[in-house]
């Protein structure tokens, strides 16, 4: 147990170039897909469908299709920022402005046309997922959406035990670019992409990455809301 808390307290998203001489292996690949076979699903629908991109060609393709940020990520993506890492550590919660450009820091800059250019990676996975299917009286697929989100967490781990950099992309499912990369990669009509993640190793340093989270005291709660999980504890 020890291990695997340790696999998810050194997680990270790496928003760094990789190195495209070095591919990720099949191997690896493979085992990477194993880890996400085994995450649990709603109703064990296993409601998802994934294409690994690792030719140059496409992967150059969908680097230059421009992906434009909206105005309402922009609002709240600023509203989460820390402007310090002791703001940051005070909050418990969110990311360091420094980890965005300046236009995404305020809120009320302009926009570019373009947004954030997707970084060159060796390899780039797209979990994809049909909406006419839910699990069983799911309001809003509500439980097939977590599902998905069970699989992205247990691919994650596993690439980072494989000392494997990982990070997701979720603009890559924005309508603007749904529609060039579903030609691209032939992904059916019915199908949707739910998101898509970066694999590689890093060309540069990591360098310090301050990661917070809350106390469990601040979000666990003992028999009713509102007690705090230290409290009533058993003796």
């Amino acid at each position: 147990m020890n291990e695997v808390l340790k696999l998810m307290r050194q997680r990270q998203s790496d928003r760094l170039p990789f190195d495209q001489g070095r591919k990720v292996t099949d191997r690896d690949l493979k085992l990477i897909l194993e880890a996400g076979r085994w995450a649990p699903t709603a109703h064990n629908m296993q409601n998802y469908q994934v294409v690994a991109v690792d030719d140059r060609i496409i992967l150059s393709a969908i680097e230059a299709i421009n992906r434009p940020i909206s105005d309402a990520f922009i609002q709240e993506n600023s509203r989460q920022l820390s402007s310090s890492e002791e703001e940051l550590v005070q909050k418990k919660v969110g990311l360091l402005a420094s980890l965005f450009p300046p236009y995404m820091r305020m809120g009320g800059a302009v926009i570019p046309s373009k947004g954030m250019p997707l970084l060159p990676t060796p390899l780039l996975l797209f979990v994809l997922y049909d909406p006419r299917t839910r699990a069983p009286a799911s309001e809003g697929d509500f439980l097939g959406i977590m599902s998905i989100g069970c699989v992205m967490e247990n691919m994650w781990l596993a690439a980072q035990s494989l000392g494997i950099s990982f990070q997701i992309v979720s603009s890559t499912s924005a309508p603007e670019s749904t529609r060039e990369i579903r030609k691209l990669l032939g992904i059916p009509q019915e199908l949707h992409i739910a998101f898509s993640a970066r694999l590689g190793y890093p060309t540069v340093s990591r360098g310090r990455y301050l990661r917070v989270r809350r106390n469990i005291e601040d979000f666990a709660h003992r028999n009713r809301f509102g007690v705090p999980f230290g409290d009533n504890a058993p003796e």
